[in-house]
């Protein structure tokens, strides 16, 4: 069940909250139609996590509008991915926006506390996953997770990795951002007892096809514990991060 409607119910318990007020808070509209998004209110409560807004492809107006619905339901913390740097100066304007220029990503509120079970360690193939790398890495410190940070570990110096192992070995998730032909996550997945969680990046030459060899190197990993998100989705796979850095606390 998730954290806020056990949350509510719990209260409910408690005699912190009448029978009718819970009623009226869990049969409140389920999404806000503000004309160019239906705000999806209820995410939260079903998942745990509100929902996160795509900024690539929508103007810097629609994505404050859609960040102001959120914040007049309740949800105060609002993660903004794939957000440009022009669109971020702009919704800056109306909600008060803090932005990471390396991961193109925007947040509105503040980090929460660390909760989840263990650390997610992010580790990276070269610098030039870097972007990715910190989409992943922000996404989940938003979530809750203590991250720790290994850039630039790849298997072309593979004394860079074993450095690291202390790191790997203290892991509850791993996430491996590599592009290039993609083989730093069967090099940690092969030595890692935690889940290892592998992004493709589009860095490389043209053979790279845009991330496609990466991505086709680590589906076909021999490594096991190994899953695989999209070409360059950091934010998937820190979101699945945390989701396996919280399976502990379900049910607490």
């Amino acid at each position: 069940m998730p954290s806020e409607l056990r949350r509510l119910l719990q209260k409910v318990k408690d005699g912190e909250v009448s029978v009718d007020d819970a009623a009226e808070a869990m049969k409140m509209k389920p999404f806000e139609d503000i004309g160019y998004a239906k705000v999806d209110l209820h995410r939260k409560a079903r998942q745990g996590a509100s929902e996160v807004i795509y900024g690539e492809g929508k103007t810097a107006e629609q994505i404050a509008g859609i960040v102001s619905a959120m914040q007049q339901a309740g949800q105060g913390d609002v993660i903004i991915t794939r957000l440009s740097r022009d669109k971020a100066q702009l919704v800056s304007g109306v909600v008060d926006l803090q932005y990471f220029d390396v991961a193109r990503l925007g947040i509105v509120g503040s980090m929460p506390e660390p909760d989840g079970c263990g650390k997610v360690l992010v580790a990276t193939g070269g610098t030039s996953d870097m972007p990715v790398a910190e989409e992943a890495a922000l996404t989940a410190e938003m979530l809750g997770n203590e991250v720790v940070r290994a850039y630039d570990v790849g298997v072309a110096g593979i004394h860079r990795t074993f450095a690291h192992m202390d790191d790997i070995m203290e892991a509850n998730v791993i996430i491996v951002v590599a592009g290039m032909e993609g083989a730093l996550a069967s090099i940690i997945g092969g030595m890692a007892e935690c889940p290892v969680i592998a992004v493709p990046t589009s860095v490389g030459y043209g053979a790279s096809f845009g991330g496609v060899a990466a991505l086709l190197s680590m589906l076909n990993s021999c490594a096991s514990g190994v899953s695989v998100v999209n070409i360059d989705n950091g934010f998937g796979a820190g979101f699945l991060a945390s989701r396996i850095n919280h399976m502990g606390k379900v049910g607490e």
